[in-house]
């Protein structure tokens, strides 16, 4: 990697991609999403509970805030650390609707810029390897997710409570003449505020479901 000219202006793909985190919580929407590339990790379980959870938390930020490091001091490239974002399933989406959250699936995920490579991934797991080594470190994975057309909403709230939010989105869905499968389209949730400081009845998440229009 070469040392660049870094650029004034600091990417913000929030803003750059308004439309895909402005959501209301009064109206659904339909929404067009590009493919992205995302710094991600795979798990199973009730995220209150399991370790497996939490492990992949502390190791995405690190790894995402020293790419970010890295872009700066090789690209001349500044952005702003994207939110973290989930995608959840179950085998048996039963378990899914019923809230049988040990048999739930995920993962869970930071969008990165499309200037982001591999190499530049893996020179920030390899500083953060040396310095914290994190246990879920290894289990990183950088891929692209394309999601496409989806319908989305804002809840605000506790994430216990976004059963009724949820089925306003997919009563929207079936008005849009729009059908999903909750295995291959996976119920993703985008979180814009921080869990650990933000009181549970003003915790403000996107709900977005990808659909296929009939």
């Amino acid at each position: 990697m070469q040392l660049t000219q870094l650029t004034n202006k600091k990417i913000d793909l929030k803003k750059q991609y308004r439309e895909l985190y402005a959501a209301s919580p009064d109206k659904a929407v339909l929404v067009e999403v590009p493919k992205q590339q995302i710094l991600s990790i795979d798990g199973k379980g009730d995220p209150n509970t399991s370790p497996a959870f939490q492990q992949g938390v502390e190791a995405l930020f690190p790894v995402a805030f020293k790419t970010k490091f890295l872009s700066k001091k090789e690209l001349g490239r500044d952005y702003v650390v994207m939110p973290l974002e989930g995608l959840w399933w179950a085998n048996d989406m039963a378990d899914f609707t019923t809230a049988n959250r040990d048999n739930w699936q995920w993962k869970i995920f930071i969008v990165q810029p499309d200037f982001i490579s591999s190499e530049l991934i893996e020179a920030a797991r390899a500083e953060v390897k040396q310095k914290k080594n994190p246990p879920a470190l290894d289990k990183l994975c950088f891929e692209t997710l394309h999601e496409g057309t989806s319908v989305q909403i804002l809840h605000v709230g506790p994430y216990a409570e976004e059963g009724p939010t949820i089925d306003r989105l997919h009563g929207f869905a079936r008005e849009q003449n729009c059908s999903f499968d909750g295995r291959a389209q996976k119920h993703h949730e985008i979180y814009l505020s921080d869990m650990r400081k933000t009181a549970p009845e003003k915790l403000r998440t996107i709900l977005r479901q990808p659909v296929t229009r009939k």
